[in-house]
């Protein structure tokens, strides 16, 4: 699943698919993201907030997925908020593997370790499944979904993917590089989704992120040679020459997210993929919503993008109707 998938993997939507948006929402535990991996000692009093954003996504016509991992698959007050929802398919559960917090614990907790896919199979398949159990019991659905935590995929997750009936994998951040913590290299991944093994019904939908600016088709190549010259990617940007954008409300400005989506369907890009972490939906939790002010500033980033793609003719999309139209 690290390999870069070839021209013939790439998958062909069935016509008049045209293109669609996803959104996904890593529903994880509160952290500290500047201290070391730690098995205990997080939080989870966000739960509660995130029926605010279920309530405006509905408002929007808009069906998120939420990548559940197990801290908060083991709290009951995510059924409350997402139980109605799930159920009249307003919402979709999927799995995040979040290896440092999640059982069995029988591996030592460090940088390494938190990229699933770096795990001894069998361990890694372990945690895999009483994760899934977890969100099975919790809303009595089989997770399809799946996004490894800090996008950790490894050289055995296919199997255990096929093995568990899952038909969506979302753990490719393409254009990102985690190789200098021990995590996969995503440079030379494609944001177009493909075939991960097309007689099991495994697909990849990769997260959308796009170059811009005057140089754009230079992206991958001149983007990271940039990064050996400090400031060299700030200049860049603000010249308009080249800028990488995922389509992320988080350290992302509406103005460039805006660009990035008609950047991606100029480029006939079928589906966009969106993604920020729960955590976000209450002040204080992440560095990009510090406060009050800066979770209505996260609320309006997505009133905007909502409006453009509406705007634009893009309409939201459930899992259901990619595989669909995927295997058309």
């Amino acid at each position: 699943m690290r390999a870069a998938p070839g021209p013939g993997d790439l998958i062909r939507f069935a016509p008049g698919f045209g293109q669609c948006f996803v959104v996904t929402v890593d529903t994880e535990e509160e952290f500290d993201w500047e201290k070391p991996f730690e098995r205990y000692g997080h939080g989870l009093s966000h739960v509660p907030a995130i029926a605010r954003f279920q309530t405006f996504c509905e408002n929007a016509g808009v069906a998120p997925v939420y990548l559940v991992d197990y801290p908060v698959a083991c709290d009951t007050r995510l059924n409350d908020v997402l139980g109605p929802a799930i159920l009249h398919e307003r919402a979709e559960i999927g799995i995040q593997l979040h290896p440092w917090v999640n059982p069995p614990h029988d591996e030592e907790v460090n940088v390494r370790n938190s990229f699933a896919g770096n795990l001894a199979p069998e361990l890694e398949r372990a945690k895999f499944d009483t994760l899934k159990r977890t969100i099975e019991q919790t809303f009595g659905r089989v997770p399809r979904c799946y996004r490894a935590g800090r996008y950790g995929l490894g050289p055995h997750t296919q199997a255990m993917l096929r093995d568990a009936g899952v038909t969506i994998d979302t753990s490719v951040r393409a254009r990102f590089d985690y190789s200098h913590e021990g995590g996969p290299d995503y440079r030379e991944r494609p944001v177009h989704p493909w075939w991960i093994d097309r007689a099991a019904g495994l697909i990849e939908l990769p997260l959308t992120t796009v170059y811009c600016g005057a140089l754009r088709h230079m992206g991958n190549r001149l983007y990271h040679a940039a990064s050996r010259i400090p400031r060299l990617r700030g200049v860049l940007a603000r010249l308009g020459l080249l800028e990488r954008v995922p389509l992320t409300p988080e350290g992302v400005d509406i103005t460039a997210a805006l660009r990035a989506i008609d950047v991606a369907l100029a480029d006939g890009l079928p589906v966009l993929m969106f993604s920020f972490h729960s955590p976000s939906l209450a002040p204080g939790n992440t560095p990009y919503v510090r406060d009050e002010a800066a979770l209505e500033r996260l609320y309006d980033w997505w009133r905007a993008v909502f409006a453009h793609l509406r705007a634009r003719g893009v309409a939201p999309a459930g899992l259901s109707d990619v595989i669909a139209a995927a295997q058309a």
